[in-house]
């Protein structure tokens, strides 16, 4: 078997306030949308998708508890990215810095709560 890509699968109770927000505020692109439910959202390479789901994502407690996230995002330009970020007023749980594992991250929220990492390899 090969696999050529995996996509994952945010849920959000808004899909066009999640939309505008990994649009307007990450600044990554619309891949596509179905109906007012489902959307594909791009950056670079990469594709994750958005589904409108009646009630908030039950995942989020869990990952807030565990210290977990929903989407890692690799970078090679970690500071011009948090730098980015801030400008367009997005809010860091955690601001850049280095990590045990070689890493320097940071963490923000989704506009539904998902907890998003961004990290550059040492």
């Amino acid at each position: 078997m090969t696999i050529s890509r995996i996509v994952p699968q945010l849920r959000t109770q808004d899909l066009a306030s999640s939309v505008r927000f990994y649009t307007t505020k990450l600044g990554m692109s619309l891949e596509f949308q179905y109906q007012d439910f489902y959307a594909g959202v791009r950056s670079g390479q990469q594709v994750f998708h958005l589904k409108q789901v009646d009630d908030a994502d039950p995942s989020i407690e869990y990952v807030d508890e565990g210290g977990h996230f929903h989407l890692y995002f690799e970078t090679s330009e970690i500071e011009a990215v948090a730098a980015r970020l801030k400008e367009n007023g997005v809010a860091f749980v955690s601001d850049v810095h280095e990590t045990p594992w070689n890493t320097r991250e940071f963490v923000i929220k989704d506009d539904q709560s998902h907890t998003l990492y961004f990290g550059q390899a040492l």
